[in-house]
């Protein structure tokens, strides 16, 4: 279910996409449904924003029911009768019914839900949980002597004090034998302070027709947490992060300060690398063996092989870093950046669709950008590949054991020969020859005297 606005959240960005360990609050729920069930099986019940949504989830391969009106939970089932029971649906014998914003739900606990429910012939079974603080949420009262039988879910507001201190809560979470379900959903009432049709109030129902309600409780009372406030939603992505944290270290990655990291749910990182202090490592990026990431490093989509070392302040925007390599501190990489093998990208050296080869070095101070670079080359400070004309990009080719000296402006397109020379402070608008020395600078003009002239003068 993911058709609501989450009016709390003060947002024009539709709730379900409000984001936390890197991905849409939504994608994290589809991403465990698919993996106890097929794509083809689910179905994102949206509204609020429809086509905002739906183009977001398009990459995962999902169905799409529109609650063109929001009118509660039990509404949105009722909308998505047609998708499930149709003369064109699959015909199915049960539906599980997640929460759009719930992002920390498990294809495990979702899958022990179902067959829990499977198992005790259920017409509705609620996954609950208890919580230390279970203000606001609905409570569970269960059949005496420990039953997994359900007799009614008193929401916060009607529950008596005695009832008020179960910390047993509905979660929102439920599974529902489809023919019981679509047999009764019409006897649902919108008579209630927001005049909608509730789903938790299908367990009422249903056990007025003799219908089994059942409620099977997780044991990580986390895992049912939605957000619905900014606050809840940090809390959310905190403890996402965490436990992001906890499974790479698992694995033999050192992350120095966990709490200080930001690590999205689909980064990928060797054993034996090490991750200092505020670093953030987001999308999809995967970080070899034996690496370190020093502190203030932002790395996103990136591609970086074992025993690299990246230094403070780096950025890297979808690029490819060879084994051995050396980084920063304070490189901007940006997409299309291919650094080879042993090669060093330093202090202050921007880079842009290029290839830097196995070796080569462009230490302090440099822009490269459109540019394919051999291997064992040596690139000067302050060195510019002049790649945009004003209308088009061109592109500068350095062959293999070219030296580039300091402050040389490379104006493409252009091509430096294998092992030639440019010398310091030049301006290169032609073509360099294998082994060649090209300078193309004034020749310096000394004027004895002039300064003391000047000053005589003043």
């Amino acid at each position: 279910m993911a058709a609501g606005k989450g009016t709390r959240l003060k947002s024009q960005l539709p709730k379900v996409l409000h984001e936390v360990g890197g991905k849409p609050l939504l994608e994290h729920v589809i991403r465990a449904a698919v993996r106890v069930v097929p794509a083809q099986d689910v179905y994102a019940i949206i509204g609020h924003e429809a086509d905002r949504v739906r183009a977001a989830m398009a990459q995962t391969g999902v169905n799409f029911v529109l609650q063109a009106e929001q009118r509660g939970t039990g509404h949105a089932l009722m909308v998505a009768r047609e998708a499930l029971v149709g003369e064109n649906a699959t015909g199915y014998d049960h539906v599980i019914v997640l929460s759009g914003d719930a992002p920390l739900i498990t294809p495990q606990t979702i899958a022990r839900l179902l067959n829990f429910h499977l198992d005790e012939r259920a017409a509705m079974t609620l996954l609950t949980a208890d919580l230390e603080n279970p203000t606001g949420y609905g409570r569970v009262l269960r059949k005496k002597g420990g039953s997994a039988e359900v007799l009614a879910i008193v929401e916060e507001k009607a529950a008596s004090p005695a009832q008020k201190k179960i910390r047993e809560i509905n979660s929102g979470f439920y599974v529902f034998a489809v023919k019981e379900l679509y047999g009764n959903i019409g006897k649902l009432s919108t008579a209630n302070a927001h005049h909608e049709y509730y789903l938790t109030d299908m367990a009422g129902v249903l056990r007025k027709v003799g219908q089994r309600v059942v409620a099977w409780k997780t044991e990580n009372s986390s895992e049912v947490l939605g957000g619905n406030t900014r606050a809840e939603l940090a809390d959310i992505d905190q403890a996402m992060r965490l436990g992001k944290c906890r499974q790479l270290m698992d694995d033999g990655v050192t992350i120095f300060y966990p709490a200080t990291c930001v690590i999205d749910a689909d980064v990928e990182i060797a054993a034996d690398t090490v991750i200092e202090p505020y670093v953030q490592l987001l999308g999809n990026t995967k970080i070899g063996g034996g690496c370190r990431v020093r502190s203030y490093s932002v790395i996103l989509n990136s591609k970086i092989g074992d025993g690299v070392l990246v230094r403070p302040g780096s950025i890297m925007d979808e690029a490819r870093i060879g084994a051995g390599a050396v980084v920063g501190p304070y490189s901007h990489l940006r997409p299309g950046s291919e650094i080879g093998e042993g090669a060093h990208v330093g202090n202050f050296v921007e880079t842009k669709k290029i290839k830097l080869g196995k070796g080569s070095k462009a230490n302090h101070l440099t822009y490269l950008g459109d540019a394919e670079i051999g291997a064992g080359v040596n690139i000067g400070a302050g060195t510019i590949t002049c790649n945009y004309d004003g209308v088009h990009k061109h592109a500068t080719i350095i062959e293999d054991g070219v030296f580039i000296g300091s402050d040389s402006t490379l104006v493409a397109p252009v091509r430096v020969g294998k092992g030639a020379y440019v010398g310091a402070a030049s301006c290169i608008t032609d073509n360099v020859p294998e082994e060649a020395l090209a300078v193309g600078r004034a020749r310096q003009v000394v004027k004895e005297g002039w300064a003391r002239a000047k000053r005589a003068r003043k």
